[in-house]
């Protein structure tokens, strides 16, 4: 069928009308209308046509506001500039990535000692003219002999794997297709991974993916003779990962079963000391809690858990004595939560979140503490790791306005050193960022990272972007981005809220906002809003909220429940039909955190906040540009397709309402280009919206832009 483009008033423009058809389905003896479901069919002509047209509506748009070409060369200027990767060690080589600063790939190297030249291992940027294929996956087997490396096309979550020889450069004949969500771990003269059967050609990247299988390639050889190591067709919808200890011994099968609902796993192992091959159980059952393999200590295994202590915990298994209550703990849960655990020189290196910080503490695998590892400021660090054998290893230390800093640590004396301190073209100086705690709907006190200008005027008149996720247990920690830059050097404000649903106070805060109690995300994040309008940072005609993937829906609610709070929404990737995410690739995952409609009552408790099931006719929205992209696999463009549509149909007023939809990019962007690209389109939009025009210095240029709108 093809698609006839008819427009209607958009603020200062128009968009295309969008067919409606008489689909009708029955949730529980509740009849809901999905007029869009056609666009759902991404191959088809009629979708194509309207991507098509819808794009060029928001691009027109854009294309007329004057400063645009002057926000990505801004945006371009500051991010040009080398970035590391800290270095990993394999043997004699150091391997780290570098991007020289505008390289839409980073590119891997490595250097035999820390003083010696660097070597070109593998250079992304020259897979696709593009710049859109990315090394995804690159892991050196325990010799430094072979790597398995794997690519990602146009921010596809499909990879295809390869090896090379490290010693020649070359690779090898060894293809292997449709690997997606996986590990990969070797074992001597080959590695595991995960991978779906073959999905139904054309439906590529929105067919349910099911059957998750763990195979063992060996080097060499084609992937028909790979050995399947482990299935479970009676259970379609589970995962399965297999990771390997760092000496090899062991091999761990996770398996989880989130489609069910369970937000736990179940743990495998099997020991190839005495040549068995049967897999025994840690824990034999999917349920409600999670269990990681840290380390083995001899027979005995380091197990990190949340079971029986929600604020996480160190324990250690006993394969002669296997049932829990013989598990001992070594590092007992705290007050804090314990974000992860790294191990290097026979140490413990444990995070712990306080206030959405980290602090880090070295322990022996006794549990005995040695020390606390003093950090150089409140923020995030990362990285706490290594091989047995170190006497030292890398960590990243970062904030919002310090940027990633690599230092080392030398495990005997606890003292660390900077390594590689970036040079980025701004003060940090100039800037401050504050924590505050603001009060919730149901009283519940929630934090909030603020960050701005000195000498910022509360006045109520400053651009705000108001950040937030809110789910699936994580954490939004302090980090450096250089798009945030510009942002701030146009006195804007940037707020990042930490809302219930994720991990930075533990599982209890975590549970508290999702399932039936995914209402308290909403209410932290309108709260958020009205202490940025209470404090006077800003008011609701300079405020705007921003979030993607699980930030994406959080958005759209939002929105749709208080539309008088803000300016601009810029929902992105989002999980925006809450009826029918199940139905596509993996969104049968997210069960666990959101609940089904196939059950009567979480399909109430979705219906009543699923963003397009919740917009009504007649009203004044926020303006709203939604940001999708053709190859996103993981939250199908059909939500945000079919989002933009009942928002344009039912949306009135002066605020446009606008989809921009990405080619070769999926869940993020899929090169740096790309990337800088859409932030300045957020950027230009949100502030023209505002009524606000930035100021750049003299010679930035305007690329030639029109003026006016």
């Amino acid at each position: 069928m093809s698609f006839a483009v008819s427009t209607a008033t958009m603020g200062q423009g128009s968009y295309p009308n969008t067919r409606k058809t008489d689909q009708v389905d029955d949730y529980h003896g509740v009849k809901v209308a999905d007029p869009y479901r056609w666009l759902e069919d991404d191959n088809s002509a009629e979708t194509k046509a309207w991507v098509e047209a819808q794009n060029k509506v928001t691009f027109d748009f854009l294309n007329k506001i004057p400063y645009r070409a002057q926000m990505k060369k801004r945006l371009e200027e500051l991010a040009n500039y080398p970035k590391y990767s800290a270095p990993d060690r394999n043997g004699e080589y150091y391997y780290f990535y570098k991007n020289d600063g505008l390289q839409n790939q980073a590119v891997l190297y490595r250097q035999k000692g820390l003083d010696a030249a660097p070597e070109l291992v593998m250079d992304p940027n020259k897979l696709s003219a593009e710049g859109t294929t990315s090394l995804a996956y690159f892991n050196l087997s325990k010799d430094g002999k072979y790597a398995a490396w794997g690519i990602s096309k146009g921010g596809s979550d499909w990879r295809t794997l390869y090896v090379r020889d490290m010693e020649t450069g070359k690779d090898l004949t060894d293809s292997i297709l449709w690997v997606k969500v996986s590990g990969l771990d070797w074992q001597g003269k080959g590695f595991y991974y995960s991978r779906y059967p073959a999905p139904e050609k054309g439906k590529e990247l929105s067919s349910k993916n099911e059957n998750h299988q763990v195979w063992f390639h060996t080097v060499g050889t084609p992937q028909e003779q790979d050995e399947l190591v482990y299935e479970d067709k009676a259970n379609p919808q589970r995962f399965h990962f297999l990771s390997t200890s760092e000496d090899e011994r062991l091999a761990y099968l996770s398996i989880s079963d989130r489609g069910k609902g369970f937000d736990g796993n179940a743990l495998y192992y099997r020991d190839s000391k005495g040549g068995d091959n049967t897999f025994r159980p840690i824990v034999a059952a999917v349920g409600k809690f999670t269990y990681s393999p840290i380390d083995n200590d001899g027979d005995k295994i380091l197990l990190f858990t949340n079971d029986g202590a929600e604020k996480n915990k160190v324990v250690l298994f006993d394969p002669a004595n296997p049932a829990k209550e013989n598990w001992k703990v070594i590092i007992p849960e705290q007050k804090e939560p314990i974000q992860n655990v790294g191990t290097a020189g026979g140490r413990l290196y444990v995070s712990y979140l306080k206030d959405v910080t980290t602090r880090v503490y070295e322990y022996d695998y006794s549990g005995k503490l040695i020390r606390e590892i003093k950090l150089p400021g409140v923020g995030t660090a990362g990285g706490f790791g290594g091989k047995k054998e170190d006497k030292f290893f890398f960590y990243t230390f970062t904030s919002f306005t310090f940027p990633p800093t690599i230092y080392t640590y030398d495990i005997a004396t606890g003292t660390s050193t900077v390594f590689r301190r970036p040079e980025v073209a701004f003060n940090p100086e100039d800037y401050e960022t504050k924590q505050v705690f603001y009060t919730s709907k149901d009283g519940t006190k929630v934090p909030m990272f603020i960050v701005h200008k000195k000498g910022l005027k509360l006045d109520g008149n400053n651009p705000t972007m108001l950040y937030a996720y809110g789910g699936f247990n994580i954490s939004m920690l302090p980090s450096f981005s250089s798009t945030l830059i510009p942002w701030l050097e146009q006195g804007a404000v940037y707020a990042v809220a930490n809302l219930r649903g994720g991990a930075e106070y533990g599982e209890a805060w975590h549970e508290s906002g999702m399932l039936f109690k995914k209402q308290n995300v909403f209410d932290d994040f309108i709260a958020a809003g009205e202490y940025l309008i209470k404090e006077k940072y800003t008011s609701s005609k300079r405020l705007a909220i921003r979030g993607g993937s699980n930030g994406g829906l959080l958005v759209g609610a939002v929105m749709n429940q208080r539309p008088d709070l803000f300016k601009v929404a810029i929902p992105q990737v989002g999980v925006m039909d809450m009826l029918r995410f199940h139905k596509f690739t993996i969104g049968w995952n997210w069960i666990a955190e959101y609940g089904s409609s196939d059950s009567a009552d979480h399909f109430k408790n979705l219906y009543a906040y699923s963003p397009i099931h919740n917009l009504k006719p007649g009203l004044q929205y926020p303006a709203t540009m939604i940001t999708t992209a053709d190859h996103d696999d993981r939250v199908v463009p059909a939500h945000s397709f079919k989002y933009a549509a009942t928002l344009q149909a039912m949306h009135k007023g002066s605020n446009p309402v606008m989809i921009r939809i990405d080619t070769n990019s999926g869940h993020g962007a899929s090169n740096t280009a790309k990337a800088l690209e859409g932030i300045a389109d957020i950027y230009c939009f949100t502030f023209s919206n505002m009524n606000f025009t930035p100021k750049f210095k003299t010679g930035t240029g305007d690329g030639g832009q029109k003026k006016g709108f």
